[in-house]
């Protein structure tokens, strides 16, 4: 069976909405895909500042946002159709939506962008909601990806995802395991932002900064870091308990972007460590792997476990995600598993994922 999805997603660090529109093939179980266009659709500023002030929405403002949201996306992806010349040849559209609160111990996740709301308007079905059977089947919800890689990338076992959130999917044969293992993107960028600038490009600022030990020591003590999986991190770890510890220190722009770099590699090394993995290729994708001087880091504590970094092709490195929300809405659509118990740690892995028929 073929299948052209279009497959979103809108990521804690905020920059767009990812849009990819791919080509995934199944024959007798084994599927390959194509990424055949995919671009990001900025925010402007306007939606910048609401993104910035769900949490402290009322549950009215909150709803209307959810549906606002959904309509702004459903005319992005129809730009996008006209743009790229999609009319007729999408089947599906697949919607991560943009997560406001995640909280699993209570059995709740919430992503923004009402599904419903880009179904009437694309006139497409829409699988949208795609956390929610497995938080209410007591599973953290997160992450999700770990299917897509199985069935994808066979040839890695090892998969880093540097985004808002840095997270990393653990595959072998008998089971899959992934968890998030620190805030990354999504606290860098409000750290630059100090320098009026959306990011630091190729970390060229964290290059130039100092690594405050004492700081570090007071990150990599944060008692997430020593809970066992399955875990996962709402965006609020990174912005209110691990961006204020750099912001509240006298530090430059530049050594907080070193001293959080050090924080993330640390981190990152630490499940190799812990999960005694050597002699492996590791796959890294997310705008993270874009920045040279983090990934000079990590590399650095690598060495020592023989792990060997691989960046794929730019369009894969930055729209992984994306990709994998147009495969995840595939199986559902396809009534099949889409979400894996043994990474999230639900009583039974699940179809996710609500659908939403744009036409009769």
């Amino acid at each position: 069976m073929v299948y052209h999805v279009i497959g979103t997603m809108s990521g804690s660090s905020m920059d767009g909405l990812d849009i990819a529109f791919c080509t995934f093939e199944e024959i007798g179980g084994k599927w390959s895909y194509q990424i055949n266009v995919a671009e990001c659709t900025p925010f402007d500023s306007e939606w910048k500042q609401t993104l910035q002030q769900l949490t402290s929405l009322t549950a009215k403002d909150l709803m209307l946002a959810h549906t606002h949201f959904g309509r702004w996306m459903g005319h992005a992806i129809l730009d996008f159709i006209t743009k790229h010349d999609l009319e007729h040849k999408v089947h599906l559209i697949a919607s991560h939506g943009h997560t406001v609160f995640h909280a699993p111990d209570q059995h709740m996740t919430f992503q923004l962008g009402d599904g419903a709301s880009i179904a009437a308007l694309t006139k497409l079905p829409v699988v949208s909601d795609l956390r929610n059977m497995d938080i209410a089947l007591g599973g953290q919800g997160a992450p999700i990806v770990p299917i897509g890689e199985s069935y994808l990338w066979k040839a890695y076992s090892c998969f880093l995802n540097i985004g808002g959130i840095s997270n990393i999917s653990l595959h072998n044969q008998n089971e899959s395991i992934a968890f998030d293992i620190c805030p990354a993107n999504r606290v860098l960028n409000v750290i630059v932002n100090e320098l009026n600038l959306p990011y630091d490009n190729h970390g060229e600022h964290a290059a130039k900064g100092t690594i405050h030990q004492d700081i570090l020591n007071e990150l990599n003590a944060l008692s997430y870091y020593q809970k066992p999986f399955p875990k996962s991190l709402a965006n609020e770890f990174g912005t209110e308990i691990v961006l204020p510890i750099l912001q509240n220190s006298n530090c430059s722009v530049q050594d907080k972007l070193a001293t959080m770099c050090e924080h993330i590699a640390i981190q990152i090394k630490r499940v190799f460590e812990e999960n005694h993995i050597e002699h492996e290729k590791l796959l890294i994708t997310g705008g993270g792997a874009l920045n040279t001087y983090l990934i000079s880091r990590l590399q650095y504590y690598l060495n020592d476990y023989n792990i060997e970094v691989v960046l794929p092709d730019e369009t894969t490195l930055q729209y992984k995600e994306a990709l994998v929300m147009g495969l995840i809405g595939i199986l559902r659509w396809r009534e099949e598993v889409n979400v894996l118990s043994s990474v999230t740690g639900a009583s039974r892995s699940s179809v996710g994922g609500a659908l939403w028929m744009g036409q009769d």
